[in-house]
C-alpha cells in the first residue's frame, strides 16, 4: 500500500486499496516515442472475456465482441463448423445450458448498443441540456496535456509535485466550469483537501458512495478519463520496474471524483433520484449474461477455427529440399512481417537458414544516441534493460550545436507571433528539405550511423555473460555457419505521429538494428569466443557476424559493414545480398496485392516516404497464430504473414527453461500486439486512435482526435479497416509449441502471466503433436 494507515481513517484507507484496485484493471499507454502494442485487457486477463465484457459493458458503454454478423459470414461460408461450435460450448459455457441450435440461431439477433451507468456528469447532461459530460473531458484533457508536457509547449510552466496538486492549483483559476453553469465550482476545490486520499474520501462521502459501490464507480470513472487514465498506467508501470510506485494514476481518479463531487452539489436534487439508482446498479454483481456467454462461445469457435487451419498447416507433410552446405543463417524478429520475408528468402536460396527470435537477440541495452543526454530503452517493455551503451561519433559537439540551432528554429517557427515571419522569409528555403525528405530515405549506414558501443570491454566478464545469454535464449549454440546475419527489423515512414507502433516492439518501439549490431559486434570479438567456449559454445573461426536491418515499409534488407571484413568475405555477402533483393522483390508483390488500390510493387520501395501516404502497410494486422518450434516444422508453410516464429528446441531444453523464457517473454508480447489488433478492431472507439487524418499530437507523448479532449491509444482506423472491411481477423492468438506436454506444463509453472491467461481463455496454448518435424525435410536443416 502506498500511504501510511496511520494516518488516515479505516474508511479512507480501505477507499485508497479500491482505487489502487481499480488502477491495476487500467491497461498502460506508452508515449509516442516508445510505442508498443499492449493488451488493452491487461489487469482483466485472468477473467474470462465473458466477464470482462460484462463489466465494460456497465462500465463503459463498451461491447468487445465482433458483430454477430461477422460470425455468421463464416458459419456460412463454412470457416465456422459444428463441431467448431460444439468445442466452444464445451470450454467456454458447458453450465450454460446452450445448445449449438441456440447459438446459430442468436447469429440473427442484432444486439443493442449497451448502456454504460451514469456518471453525475451524465445526469447533470440529462438535467440541464449542456454536454457535461464533453465538458469535463474537455477541462481535464486541457489540464493533462499542460502537466504532463515533454516539451511541446513553447510556455511551459513549472509543475507542482504531483497530478492532484497541480490539478487543484489549476481547477481554482480555471472560470470555465462556472462560466458554464457549475457555479461554486472553484470554491468548492479550494476547500479539498490537499491530500488527495483524504480528498477522496470527501467526495465518497459526499456522493454517497460507500464500500460496496466504490470498485464499481471507480472502474467508471476510470475508463471515462479514457487514454489518460492508459498513460498515468504507464509511469506507474516504469515505476514498478524500477522498485518504485506512483500514484498518478489514482489521483486523476480524484480528480475526476471531485468533478462529480461539484456536480452533485450545484445540482442537489435534481440528480439526487438517479444518482441513488445509479448508485444501486453499481452495488449489484457484476455477472455475464446470456447473449455474453453467446458471444464468447462465437469468439471461441472462431478461434476454434483459426487453431484447425493453423494445426493441418504444421501437420502438412510437404517436404522441402534442403542444401547439403549452409552458406548463412539469417537471424531474423518473430514479428509477421518477417515470417512472409523468411519464407520466399529460403524459397529462393536453399543454402540459407533463417532462425527466429524475439528482435532485441537477447540483449537488452539503455542506448544513448549520439548529441543526445537521454537514453532509449531498446528492450521489451517487461524487461528492464541490462546493459548500457551509446553511439560515438566524431563531431559529437558540432551536433549538439546543431541540435540547439534546430530546436531554436523549431521554437521560432512554432512562436504565435513569428511563425507567420518564419513562413514568409525561409518558406522557399523549405522546398529542396521537402523533396528529399519526400523521395528515398537515407541509407542505413547514414540514418543509423556507427554502430553502437557497448559500455563494457571485450575482456570484462559481463561481455561473456551478455554474450552466452544471447545465443542460449535463441538456442544458436552450435552448427554455426560461415556467416550469421542478426536482422534487426524497423519501418522508414514519413507524417506519422505513430511511426513507433511499426517498429519492433521487443525494442520497446525503436528500430532492431541497435540490438543486431551491438550483438554481431560482440561476438566478433576475439576474447569473447575464447571465453565462450569454456562456456560450451564453441564458434568456428571462420563464422563472421554481421548486422542487417529489414525496412518492413519497404520489405528491403540491408546489410550493414559489408566491406568490413575486406575481399575473403565479399563474394558471399555479394550473393547474399542478391537473394535478399529478390525475396524483396517476391514480398513486395504479395503485400502490395492487400494494399488498397494494389500499387505497382516497385512504388512499395518509396511508398513510407510519401506524407500523404496513410496505409504505408498493414503493420502487425492479421496476428493469428504462435509457433515455438524447430524451423523444419514451418519452413515451405505460407503462413500468410498471420504467424509468429520463434525457434525452439525442446532436445536442447530438457528442464523446461528455455521455453519458460519463450513463454513469459515472446508469447506474453505477441498477446499483446494481437490483443491490441482485436480491441482496436471490435471497439475501434476505446481501443483504437481513430482517423489518423485527425490526429494531433499532445505534450509531445500521445495522440488526440481533434484539438482537445481524451488522449487516444492503440491502432488507426486505417490499419484496422478498409471501406467495411477489418484487415485484422478477430480472434484471439493461437499458441503451438514442440514440446512433450510435460516439458510445456513445467514451463508454464514458471510463467504465472500466461498460465492465468491460458486457465481463462485468452490464448489458446497447445503443444504440436508430431514431434518428429525434422522427417519432413530431405535433410537436416540445422546441419551443414
Amino acid at each position: 500500500m502506498f500511504i501510511n494507515h496511520e494516518d488516515f481513517t479505516p474508511d479512507v484507507v480501505d477507499f485508497a486499496a479500491t482505487a489502487e484496485d481499480a488502477a491495476r484493471e487500467m491497461a498502460p499507454l506508452f508515449p509516442l516515442d516508445r510505442a508498443v502494442a499492449v493488451n488493452p485487457f491487461h489487469g482483466q486477463s485472468d477473467v474470462p472475456i465473458a466477464l470482462v465484457a460484462a463489466r465494460l459493458e456497465r462500465a463503459a458503454g463498451l461491447r468487445i465482441f465482433p458483430d454477430r454478423a461477422h460470425h455468421a459470414q463464416r458459419v456460412a461460408r463454412g470457416s465456422i463448423t459444428e463441431a467448431d461450435i460444439e468445442r466452444a460450448i464445451a470450454e467456454t459455457a458447458p453450465e450454460a445450458g446452450l445448445t449449438p441450435s441456440a447459438v446459430r440461431a442468436a447469429l440473427d439477433d442484432a444486439r443493442p448498443a449497451p448502456v454504460a451507468t451514469p456518471t453525475v456528469a451524465d445526469l447533470a447532461a440529462a438535467a440541464t441540456g449542456r454536454d457535461w459530460p464533453g465538458i469535463v473531458t474537455e477541462r481535464i484533457g486541457a489540464w493533462a496535456q499542460s502537466f504532463f508536457d515533454r516539451g511541446q509547449a513553447l510556455w511551459g510552466r513549472a509543475p507542482r509535485p504531483s497530478a492532484w496538486a497541480d490539478w487543484r492549483d489549476w481547477a481554482t483559476h480555471d472560470l470555465t466550469p462556472e462560466i458554464l453553469g457549475c457555479s461554486g465550482f472553484a470554491e468548492l476545490v479550494s476547500q479539498t483537501d490537499r491530500n488527495p486520499w483524504r480528498a477522496l474520501g470527501e467526495a465518497c462521502k459526499a456522493l454517497g458512495i460507500d464500500a460496496a459501490t466504490a470498485p464499481a464507480v471507480f472502474r467508471r470513472l476510470l475508463w471515462d478519463l479514457g487514454g489518460w487514465s492508459g498513460h498515468a498506467r504507464h509511469l506507474s508501470w516504469e515505476a514498478e520496474l524500477s522498485g518504485d510506485s506512483d500514484t498518478t494514476l489514482c489521483e486523476l481518479l480524484v480528480i475526476r471524483l471531485v468533478w462529480e463531487q461539484a456536480l452533485y452539489a450545484h445540482l442537489g436534487t435534481a440528480v439526487a433520484e438517479r444518482w441513488g439508482e445509479a448508485c444501486q446498479r453499481h452495488r449489484q454483481p457484476v455477472t455475464p449474461g446470456t447473449d455474453d456467454l453467446i458471444d464468447a462461445i462465437l469468439l471461441r469457435a472462431a478461434e476454434v477455427a483459426s487453431g484447425r487451419r493453423l494445426d493441418g498447416l504444421l501437420a502438412d507433410d510437404t517436404t522441402v529440399d534442403a542444401a547439403s552446405e549452409v552458406s548463412a543463417q539469417l537471424v531474423f524478429c518473430i514479428d509477421v512481417r518477417s515470417e512472409r520475408f523468411r519464407r520466399v528468402l529460403e524459397e529462393a536460396a536453399p543454402d540459407i537458414r533463417t532462425h527466429g527470435v524475439a528482435g532485441f537477440f537477447g540483449l537488452t541495452l539503455k542506448h544513448r544516441p549520439a548529441a543526445s543526454n537521454e537514453s532509449d530503452s531498446h528492450a521489451p517493455v517487461l524487461l528492464k534493460p541490462e546493459h548500457d551503451s551509446r553511439e560515438v561519433r566524431a563531431d559529437e559537439a558540432l551536433r549538439r550545436i546543431r541540435g540547439r540551432a534546430a530546436r531554436a528554429v523549431s521554437r521560432f517557427s512554432r512562436a504565435a507571433v513569428s511563425s507567420f515571419a518564419f513562413v514568409e522569409a525561409a518558406g522557399p528555403l523549405r522546398i529542396g528539405k521537402l523533396f528529399t525528405e519526400s523521395t528515398e530515405p537515407l541509407p542505413p549506414e547514414e540514418a543509423h550511423g556507427p554502430a553502437p558501443k557497448l559500455a563494457f570491454a571485450a575482456t570484462a566478464p559481463e561481455a561473456a555473460d551478455a554474450a552466452e545469454a544471447a545465443l542460449r535464449t535463441m538456442g544458436l549454440t552450435q552448427d554455426f555457419a560461415p556467416m550469421v546475419v542478426f536482422v534487426g527489423h524497423e519501418a522508414h515512414v514519413k507524417n506519422d505521429a505513430q511511426a513507433g507502433l511499426l517498429q519492433c516492439g521487443a525494442c520497446g518501439g525503436h528500430s532492431g538494428a541497435t540490438n543486431a549490431r551491438a550483438l554481431a559486434q560482440l561476438l566478433n570479438e576475439t576474447p569473447v569466443r575464447k571465453s565462450l567456449v569454456a562456456r560450451g559454445i564453441e564458434i568456428p573461426a571462420e563464422t563472421v557476424f554481421r548486422a542487417a536491418v529489414h525496412d518492413t515499409a519497404a520489405d528491403r534488407v540491408t546489410i550493414f559493414n559489408k566491406d568490413y571484413f575486406g575481399e575473403r568475405y565479399r563474394p558471399s555477402v555479394k550473393q547474399l545480398e542478391v537473394s535478399l533483393a529478390r525475396a524483396g522483390d517476391a514480398v513486395r508483390t504479395e503485400r502490395a496485392r492487400a494494399l488498397p488500390g494494389q500499387p505497382d510493387p516497385e512504388d512499395l520501395l518509396r511508398r513510407g516516404m510519401d506524407w500523404a501516404q496513410t496505409r504505408v502497410e498493414w503493420g502487425l494486422a492479421g496476428c493469428s497464430w504462435f509457433v515455438a518450434a524447430p524451423r523444419s516444422a514451418t519452413i515451405g508453410r505460407n503462413l500468410g504473414g498471420k504467424a509468429f516464429l520463434h525457434d525452439y528446441d525442446a532436445a536442447q531444453d530438457p528442464d523446461g527453461s528455455w521455453l519458460a523464457q519463450i513463454l513469459g517473454g515472446p508469447v506474453c508480447v505477441a498477446a499483446w500486439i494481437n490483443l491490441q489488433y482485436y480491441g482496436a478492431t471490435v471497439t475501434p472507439q476505446a481501443f483504437g486512435s481513430g482517423n489518423k487524418l485527425l490526429h494531433n499530437v499532445a505534450g509531445g507523448f500521445g495522440i488526440l482526435e481533434g484539438t482537445s479532449g481524451a488522449l487516444r491509444g492503440g491502432p488507426s482506423v486505417q490499419s484496422t479497416i478498409l471501406g467495411d472491411r477489418a484487415i485484422h481477423e478477430p480472434v484471439r492468438l493461437s499458441v503451438r509449441i514442440a514440446a512433450p506436454a510435460a516439458t510445456l506444463e513445467a514451463a508454464l509453472e514458471k510463467s504465472p502471466a500466461i498460465k492465468g491467461m491460458q486457465k481463462a481463455g485468452w490464448i489458446d496454448l497447445r503443444p504440436i503433436q508430431a514431434l518428429a518435424v525434422a522427417a519432413r525435410t530431405k535433410a537436416d536443416l540445422g546441419a551443414h
